[in-house]
């Protein structure tokens, strides 16, 4: 009967509001812990784009106090040649050669110690920077622990309304179901609306002919309203 299958589609549309709304209020989580955790995050980030900063200036002063290694090795293996020279020409060359290794060696150590002033400027500003990225984070935490609570029982909330809402689905005749599918499918919030008193539409309250006002009370068929097309059922005080 009409009044019946109305009834139950009235029950799956209540269904859907509430779960309309739970969704709703799950959408709202993620930029709430956004906006929480922003100042920790920006913190965290630059924390990380620090170290690998220092991971690369360490490496670099690495490779300098190797080249530079290899230049002081050469400069004593020239010196060497010097005391064995066999003619002007010859120490002249090896004189040219030591000036130039001993120049790129001069120049290493400046770049490295420039470097290494640099690390420990970084490692300093990198401790500042933890501290106050742990200060952030403890700060932010107990909140952030209460938002993912509450997300997690809202989230078994969804969960047990939809179970309730294929349980409650599966009692509704397929063709029915299609009707109210289509309808909340076009984006409208109500796929079922009660006659008001008078005998107009719960939804758009245009007046309905009273030959198709007693037949949704008679819950003879499934019956749209022909002005915006809901789906009508009985009011409250149900069929005389």
């Amino acid at each position: 009967m009409m009044d019946e299958s109305s009834g139950t589609l009235k029950g799956l549309q209540d269904i859907d509001l509430l779960l309309e709304k739970a969704r709703a209020r799950m959408e709202e989580f993620d930029p709430l812990l956004a906006d929480l955790e922003k100042p920790a995050l920006a913190l965290e980030e630059e924390v990380a784009t620090l170290k690998n900063r220092l991971q690369e200036m360490k490496l670099e002063e690495r490779r300098l106090e190797h080249s530079a290694d290899a230049r002081r090795s050469r400069t004593r293996m020239l010196q060497e040649r010097l005391k064995s020279v066999r003619n002007l020409r010859e120490e002249a060359a090896v004189q040219a050669e030591l000036d130039l290794v001993r120049r790129a060696l001069e120049g290493e150590e400046h770049e490295a110690l420039a470097l290494l002033d640099h690390i420990r400027k970084a490692e300093v500003r990198l401790e500042e920077l933890q501290l106050a990225a742990k200060v952030a984070r403890d700060e932010v935490e107990p909140r952030r622990i209460e938002l993912l609570k509450e997300r997690e029982v809202l989230a078994e909330e969804l969960a047990i309304l939809e179970d309730r809402r294929k349980v409650y689905a599966a009692r509704i005749p397929a063709g029915e179901l299609r009707s109210y599918e289509r309808i909340r499918g076009g984006h409208r919030t109500l796929a079922v609306a009660s006659l008001t008193p008078d005998g107009a539409c719960g939804y758009c309250f245009n007046m309905v002919p009273i030959q198709i006002q007693n037949e949704i009370r008679r819950g003879a068929a499934l019956i749209s309203c022909e002005a915006c097309g809901i789906l009508l059922g009985p009011g409250e005080e149900g069929a005389p």
